[in-house]
C-alpha cells in the first residue's frame, strides 16, 4: 500500500512537472521562437503572458466545474489537451495557431495542478498531507528550475522542433504512467457548486486569498528581476548569473522538503514566522547585494525560503476552505499568479523610476502586508486557528 502512494505521489509530481515545463519552458527559448515565427522576441512573449493570464482566469473556475467527475479521467483528459498542443506547437508554422495550441491548455493547467495537490493529500492521513504536498511542488519546483535550461540547451545543441517535442514526451509520458498505475478515483461525496462557492463568503478566504497574493509577490516580484540585479548591483558575469539562477531553484527544491515537516509539524508557526525571516534576507540583501560571495549565500537561503513559502501559499489557503479542496487549490494557483503578475509590475516601475537596488523594499512592504493578513486571520478566527495549534502540540 505504501509502495502504491509513494508510486502515485512520484505520477503526480511528473505530471506537475510536465504542465510547469509547458508553462515555463519557452522562456529560454523566446529568441529561437521569435526567429522561427518572424515575430518580435515581445510578441513571441504572448506565449508566455498570456499562458499566465489563462491561469489565472480559470483557477477559479474550472477545478470547480470538474470537481465532481472522476479524477483519473480528468487529469488524463488535460493531459491529453496538453500532448495534443505540444504536437501542434512541434510543427505549425505559424505562430496565432502555436499560440492558441499553448493558451487552450494553458486554461486547464489548474485544473490538473489543483487535483494533483488534492489527490497527494487524499492518499495520506491529514496529518502527513503537508508531506505528500510537498513532493508534489517538487515537480513545480523542478519544472521551473530544470525546464528553462533543458530546453534552451537541446535547442541550441539540436533544433527548436527537439526542444518542443520535449514538453510532450513528458505530457506523453505520464499520461500512459495514469493510464497504466492510476487507480480509478471518482469522487466519495460530490460536493454541490453553491457549497464550495459559498467559502467566497467566508471572511477567513479572502484573508488567506489576500495573503497567498502578497506573499507570492514578495517573492516573485524580486526573483523576477534577480538576473537584472545580480547584472547591474552585483555585477556578476552572465555565466555566473545563470549559475545563481540554478543555484536559487535547486533550493527551492531543498525547501519543498523542508516545508513537509515544518507544515506537518508546526504549521501556524511556520506561516507566522516565515514573512519575518524573507524580510530580514532581504534587508540584509540589500546592504551586501554588491558583494559577490555574501549574495550567493543570501540566494541560497532566499531559494529555500522561496520553496518554503510556495508550500505555505497552498497551505494556508487551503486551510481556510478544507471542504472544497479543489476549489481551494483553484484559488491558490490564481492568488499565486496574480501576486506574481501584480509583484513584478510594481518592481518594474521602481526600477524604471528609482533603481534596481531598491526592488527589495517592494519584497519587504509585500512581505509586511501579508503579515498583516496572517495576524488579522490568526485573531479574528481563533477557533480555527486554536485548533490548528492544538494539533501542533499533539504532534
Amino acid at each position: 500500500m505504501k509502495n502504491s502512494k509513494s508510486l502515485l505521489i512520484f505520477i503526480l509530481a511528473i505530471g506537475v512537472f510536465g504542465i510547469i515545463n509547458t508553462e515555463m519552458g519557452v522562456i529560454g527559448i523566446l529568441p529561437a521562437l521569435a526567429d522561427y515565427f518572424n515575430v518580435s522576441v515581445s510578441k513571441a512573449g504572448l506565449m508566455v503572458s498570456l499562458f499566465a493570464l489563462a491561469i489565472a482566469i480559470s483557477g477559479p473556475t474550472l477545478p470547480l466545474i470538474f470537481s465532481g467527475i472522476n479524477r483519473k479521467k480528468v487529469m488524463l483528459l488535460v493531459l491529453a489537451i496538453f500532448i495534443v498542443g505540444n504536437v501542434i506547437s512541434i510543427f505549425t508554422n505559424n505562430f496565432t495557431v502555436a499560440l492558441l495550441a499553448r493558451v487552450i491548455p494553458a486554461f486547464f493547467h489548474p485544473v490538473y495542478v489543483s487535483i494533483a495537490l488534492s489527490v497527494a493529500a487524499a492518499s495520506v492521513s491529514e496529518r502527513e498531507a503537508p508531506k505528500a504536498i510537498s513532493k508534489v511542488f517538487i515537480g513545480v519546483s523542478a519544472g521551473m528550475v530544470l525546464g528553462v535550461p533543458v530546453v534552451s540547451f537541446m535547442a541550441n545543441t539540436v533544433s527548436l522542433e527537439i526542444a518542443m517535442s520535449f514538453f510532450a514526451v513528458v505530457n506523453i509520458f505520464t499520461f500512459i504512467a495514469t493510464l497504466l498505475f492510476v487507480p480509478s478515483m471518482p469522487v466519495q461525496e460530490r460536493l454541490s457548486y453553491g457549497s464550495q462557492l459559498k467559502i467566497l463568503t467566508h471572511g477567513i478566504t479572502w484573508l488567506s486569498i489576500l495573503a497567498v497574493l502578497f506573499l507570492n509577490a514578495a517573492i516573485f516580484g524580486v526573483y523576477s528581476y534577480l538576473a537584472e540585479y545580480l547584472d547591474v548591483v552585483t555585477d556578476m558575469s552572465l555565466n555566473i548569473i545563470s549559475a545563481m539562477l540554478l543555484v536559487y531553484g535547486l533550493a527551492n527544491i531543498i525547501g519543498n522538503i523542508i516545508a513537509g515537516k515544518l507544515l506537518t509539524e508546526y504549521p501556524i508557526r511556520s506561516v507566522t514566522i516565515f514573512p519575518i525571516v524573507l524580510s530580514a534576507v532581504y534587508m540584509i540583501f540589500f546592504f551586501v547585494g554588491e558583494l559577490t560571495v555574501p549574495t550567493a549565500i543570501i540566494i541560497l537561503v532566499w531559494g529555500i525560503l522561496g520553496g518554503i513559502g510556495a508550500n505555505i501559499n497552498q497551505y494556508w489557503i487551503m486551510s481556510s476552505a478544507p471542504k472544497a479542496p479543489d476549489f481551494a487549490n483553484g484559488l491558490f494557483l490564481t492568488s499565486v499568479n496574480l501576486g506574481t503578475t501584480i509583484g513584478a509590475a510594481v518592481a518594474g516601475i521602481i526600477i524604471a523610476q528609482i533603481g534596481t537596488e531598491y526592488i527589495l523594499f517592494v519584497g519587504v512592504l509585500s512581505l509586511v502586508l501579508g503579515f498583516i493578513c496572517i495576524l488579522l486571520r490568526n485573531y479574528r478566527y481563533k477557533p480555527k486557528t486554536n485548533q490548528l495549534i492544538e494539533s501542533d502540540h499533539c504532534r
